[in-house]
């Protein structure tokens, strides 16, 4: 609708629309969240809290039904698997290079499956009103330690763990989407090249906290969700978007089974299953190598 203008001006328009939506629900949520400690009855806080996710998922409607037309078209190539529904639980991981990621996946399983759950580091529980936010919604807010942290202070060690399964018990009663970029991180060239990645467009995955949620969240997961997001143009920075310079975008989910012994081994004290864990999770990475390597291709064709 804007793709007239100039690409500053775009973004002088998009941009306030988009911060605007979500300073409204993220007032809303935070409104309404003491509610749940108030509540006399485990019923209505659960009410509360489907009240909580509703405002969440309105605020993707109005980005993907409203502002999102506002830019430039942009193409979606969107390939799913049948049978996905919101009355299931499911674990989501995907490769990662740019912040549109989530915006890519709450625009393709908004209303298809249980609202995302993203793991989240700590600090952005500090972020203004979004952060506060999300913690009402129950995201998973995770705290890394250094190595170097934890010979400082040793006592430190097992709290992200504890954290991690803190944070996924809270889902066992709901159906629930949990999402985790198993890189852990954005893909750069630097990144890779300091990882000396096995692999020629991810970095390693981390399989560790993969597997201390599943043994968390148990085996009420329906599947794995594994998702794959190119973009034929190139990595889009936020500012591309905001501008409308982000023309296609190429998502394709697969629905993968989960290995039951992730449900109830131990990631950290049973080498086998680790090694086992480890082999499952660098499969998955390679076939989404060979994934996007083919995506490639066909672009240059």
């Amino acid at each position: 609708m804007l793709g007239f203008l100039p690409a500053p001006l775009i973004a002088f328009i998009f941009l306030p629309l988009l911060v605007a939506n979500t300073l409204l629900f993220s007032v809303l949520i935070l409104l309404v969240m003491p509610l749940r400690f108030l509540m006399p009855t485990h019923r209505l806080r659960t009410a509360i809290a489907a009240l909580l996710i509703a405002f969440a998922e309105t605020w993707c409607r109005i980005n993907n039904q409203v502002l999102f037309r506002l830019l430039p078209r942009i193409e979606w190539d969107i390939s799913l698997p049948e049978g996905l529904s919101k009355r299931h639980w499911y674990f989501v991981i995907s490769n990662h290079q740019s912040w549109i990621d989530i915006f890519a996946l709450f625009y393709v399983f908004t209303d298809r499956i249980p609202f995302l759950k993203y793991f989240l580091k700590q600090e952005l529980l500090y972020a203004p009103f979004w952060g506060q936010a999300m913690y009402a919604l129950d995201y998973p807010f995770m705290k890394r330690y250094s190595k170097e942290t934890l010979q400082r202070h040793p006592e430190l060690k097992g709290k992200d763990i504890e954290t991690t399964r803190r944070s996924c018990e809270k889902f066992r009663h709901t159906p629930v989407s949990v999402m985790n970029f198993l890189e852990g991180t954005r893909f750069t060239t630097v990144k890779h090249d300091r990882q000396q990645s096995p692999y020629r467009y991810l970095l390693k995955p981390k399989a560790g906290g993969m597997a201390l949620a599943l043994s968390a969240l148990g085996d009420q997961m329906s599947c794995l969700l594994d998702v794959t997001i190119h973009y034929p143009d190139g990595k889009p920075t936020f500012m591309d978007f905001c501008c409308g310079r982000l023309r296609r975008v190429v998502v394709r989910v697969h629905k993968r089974e989960i290995p039951h012994e992730a449900f109830t081994c131990d990631y950290e004290n049973d080498a086998e299953f680790r090694e086992s864990f480890q082999t499952w999770t660098a499969a998955l990475w390679t076939r989404k190598d060979a994934e996007l390597a083919r995506l490639q291709e066909k672009e240059g064709e």
